[in-house]
């Protein structure tokens, strides 16, 4: 038979184990040492960026005569919404190895852009302003400074913002109730299509768009790299710009 316990032995380490679970669960309550969850971004992270864009676009159209300092004020407040929303840019991953392969697709597609524009003939959904800084502004410095906003938001802002919702946000959200646990390149054929239709519908070149898109798309599911897709975007608008530049393809832009 077992002797029976010694109490009074036992008691200190009974109380020993007493205060540290007590402070385990003091400390597991505490509301400085208790953190939320970091939410993921939602849509509206992703789409502000794009309504802001589209509104001002219409502006533009509206008020031809303020083109100029409605188009600064697309540049200021579209940036300013995509770093108020930067926590979506986490996306982005930015991987050295896709570089290469990111710009000669965006290469391409410039010049599938300039050919189905030049030999194509088919109905546009709209005309493009045409607008030429060079003869419509007269002071050099403000016609420096409108060239280095239209750079900057041909390079750098729309190539970003266009990513983000495009193929990041919407793809997703058309492959899954769930879309925010969707990896990114992960998508379906039919969020494919939505997403190619529908940044084909908001290009006034929208056969060129089109092919654009399923470039775009078919580098993404290769490289799961939405960083990959804003250097490729990035590299078809640069080498755009300096066409138009070069030619005064007005249109183009």
């Amino acid at each position: 038979m077992r002797d029976a316990p010694d109490w009074q032995t036992l008691q200190p380490a009974l109380r020993l184990n007493i205060v540290s679970a007590n402070l385990k669960v003091s400390i597991a309550t505490d509301p400085a040492q208790t953190h939320a969850a970091p939410s993921s971004p939602t849509w509206l992270a992703y789409s502000t960026p794009v309504i802001a864009f589209l509104v001002l676009t219409w502006l533009e159209s509206q008020y031809p005569g303020r083109y100029i300092s409605i188009y600064f004020a697309k540049v200021a407040v579209v940036t300013a919404a995509l770093v108020a929303f930067r926590s979506v840019w986490k996306d982005l991953r930015p991987n050295a190895r896709i570089m290469a392969p990111a710009v000669l697709v965006g290469i391409a597609v410039f010049a599938e852009w300039v050919l189905v524009e030049k030999y194509v003939r088919y109905p546009h959904l709209e005309t493009r302003s045409g607008f030429d800084p060079f003869k419509s502004i007269d002071d050099p410095n403000v016609r420096y400074l409108f060239l280095s906003a239209r750079f900057f938001g041909l390079v750098a802002m729309v190539p970003l913002m266009e990513e983000l919702f495009w193929r990041s946000f919407l793809i997703r959200f058309f492959t899954s109730q769930e879309w925010q646990k969707v990896p990114i390149g992960t998508f379906s054929l039919s969020a494919f299509a939505i997403v190619m239709g529908g940044f084909a519908m908001v290009h006034p070149e929208w056969l060129a768009a089109a092919i654009c898109a399923i470039a775009y798309g078919i580098l993404l599911r290769q490289t799961r790299s939405l960083f990959g897709c804003v250097i490729a975007h990035a590299t078809t608008n640069l080498a755009l710009g300096i066409y138009v530049i070069k030619t005064h393809s007005w249109a183009l832009w």
